[in-house]
């Protein structure tokens, strides 16, 4: 019963770390896979880096976006969550 109590504080931290870090970033991480999926042609989008565009085609892993200087073919993860539901949210 001794060694339980020794150990009590480090289990509470570790559910502590899990309850406060661990499980809202495994919530963001599945809410921006379902993001990513549900990407089709024509939505404006801001990408992590800042860059504004519409996808003009769409891959498995990868999206061309097209911007006022071109075409970039970018990753699909590039694209940020936030950032485009407020650009969708003001048009």
């Amino acid at each position: 019963m001794e060694q339980i109590s020794q150990f009590l504080p480090f289990i509470l931290m570790f559910v502590v770390i899990y309850f406060f870090m661990i499980m809202p970033q495994q919530k963001k991480a599945k809410k921006e896979k379902e993001f990513e999926s549900t990407l089709k042609v024509g939505d404006r989008i801001i990408t992590k880096s800042g860059i504004h565009g519409k996808i003009s085609e769409l891959a498995e892993t990868t999206v061309v976006l097209e911007t006022m200087s071109g075409k970039l073919k970018m990753e699909r993860s590039a694209i940020s969550l936030e950032m485009s539901a407020s650009l969708n949210k003001k048009a």
